[in-house]
């Protein structure tokens, strides 16, 4: 076979891919490439659709928004055995604390001043049967009433009170500077005042277990008339004051305590102490004896203070019982107030099964934050989420009425509670403008509203003196007590 010999162009070309062939090879692309194309070539996964949630759970982190009791083990052992007030004293001088034991002590015994002396007032006993035969005209009941009270209670109970005699005191209302304090700091959760007019006295408890007295009419310059303590791990719950004994004050706690501050021995005794959350506290006008209290969800027990023992436990709500009142004409009726969306009134003298007789239940469209009697005892006030406050009235409390008023509150976490004031003719209750509304439950409206530029936030809980008609004192969601005074 003859070769065919190669042209001069086809011999450079052939010389040219060889010696390309050889750069190829000494740079190694080809496994470099297969390489590289491996690691790019993506893998097809079936994607697995996840089910959707219908109602999607949310875990609270706060042990109290998710019912759960607090933790015993974490307290220390002070706050299981009784208290000192000096020790628990957290002013900013600890001699301001004999300063306000001795303006306690001052209270109870002008307020038992009028008392004969050849008799001894027997508390409770006393009051229950009616014992109030041998009070002097300057005694107790007497020496706590104004004239203005007096002539108040006498128009509280005609059918026909003329709502326009009440309008010079009701417009004469005012905040003024010096009647401004912020005692304490983080929320103030119950107001109180101390039952007398010798003194202007405020008590009030904040978020996290700490209890101020406010003495308006001070002249310290050291703690300006503000003396605080600190008896309860969390937030203060309920206060009481009793017009008969103002030297023992219980007041209640989340933390589960159930504490008496008497002024006599100077000490934070413990009363009462349980696993769960203690929501409210109450006392009947005249029992100096028995405390009433709701427990955990739904659970409301009576406690005999000189036993140490419960009385009655009964389950009255599905929910959290928000407040406790009590009728001030007829203390065996009682109301309640509950976050399951009803209000009950009670009658203490008879029982079915295991609570207590239901005279009437109010119904509302959400939680209820609050149900109060009326002055009169003929009416009740109830103050629920819904946006609505209730009017149940009537002999046997069969009529109920609701009054439009804007209790939401958004994210602040707040629950507007109404309260009455000196007569049947008008309720008080924040709202988000920084004002206090008067609802009238006859007009069925608000009728005005008490506004002041000296008010520092949004007012939420309230208290109306007992013997001074005008005198009303106002928490807000902040920090700041304000005394409003005609």
């Amino acid at each position: 076979m003859v070769s065919q010999k190669l042209t001069e162009y086809e011999r450079k070309r052939l010389e040219n891919i060889k010696r390309n062939a050889e750069m190829v090879a000494a740079l190694n692309i080809r496994s470099k490439a297969a390489i590289l194309s491996a690691a790019t070539k993506r893998q097809k996964t079936k994607q697995v659709k996840k089910p959707k949630m219908v109602n999607p759970i949310v875990t609270r982190r706060s042990p109290r928004t998710r019912v759960k009791p607090p933790d015993s083990k974490g307290l220390s052992d002070k706050f299981l055995k009784p208290i000192s007030m000096i020790d628990a004293f957290i002013g900013y001088e600890k001699e301001s604390n004999q300063v306000l034991v001795d303006t306690i002590l001052s209270i109870a015994e002008e307020t038992q001043a009028g008392f004969p002396e050849n008799e001894e007032f027997n508390g409770a006993k006393d009051v229950k049967d009616g014992n109030f035969s041998g009070f002097s005209e300057k005694g107790t009941l007497d020496s706590c009433k104004s004239e203005a009270f007096e002539s108040l209670v006498k128009e509280e109970f005609d059918e026909h009170l003329d709502n326009k005699k009440s309008d010079p005191w009701l417009k004469s209302m005012d905040l003024k500077p010096e009647n401004v304090a912020w005692p304490m700091p983080r929320r103030i959760m119950e107001v109180k005042f101390f039952p007398c007019t010798g003194i202007r006295m405020i008590a009030v408890g904040n978020k996290i277990g700490n209890i101020a007295f406010l003495n308006m009419d001070s002249e310290d310059e050291i703690d300006d008339g503000i003396y605080i303590y600190g008896p309860h791990t969390g937030a203060i719950s309920g206060i009481s004051v009793q017009r008969y004994s103002m030297s023992k004050i219980y007041s209640s706690g989340h933390d589960g305590f159930i504490r008496l501050m008497d002024a006599e021995k100077e000490v934070f005794d413990v009363v009462h102490y349980c696993d769960k959350t203690i929501h409210c506290l109450s006392q009947q006008p005249n029992d100096l004896w028995s405390l009433y209290f709701s427990e955990g969800r739904g659970v409301l027990i009576e406690w005999d203070v000189r036993t140490g023992k419960s009385s009655g436990n009964w389950m009255l709500h599905e929910d959290t019982i928000n407040t406790i009142s009590f009728n001030p004409q007829n203390p065996n009726i009682m109301a309640t107030s509950s976050t399951d969306g009803t209000a009950c009134i009670w009658d203490l003298r008879s029982t079915r099964s295991q609570k207590p007789k239901t005279m009437k239940t109010v119904s509302h469209g959400r939680a209820v934050n609050s149900a109060y009697f009326s002055p009169s005892g003929t009416s009740l006030a109830t103050t629920s989420l819904d946006n609505n406050v209730g009017i149940t009235s009537g002999f046997n409390y069969e009529d109920t009425s609701m009054i439009y008023h804007d209790n939401s509150t958004g994210t602040l976490n707040l629950s507007f509670r109404g309260i009455w004031g000196w007569d049947d003719s008008c309720i008080f209750i924040g709202n988000m403008r920084k004002g206090i509304d008067v609802i009238s439950p006859v007009q069925r409206t608000s009728v005005m509203t008490l506004q002041s530029p000296q008010l520092p936030a949004i007012p939420w809980r309230f208290d109306a003196h007992p013997y001074e008609v005008g005198m009303l004192a106002a928490a807000t969601n902040g920090s700041g007590v304000c005394l409003w005074t005609p």
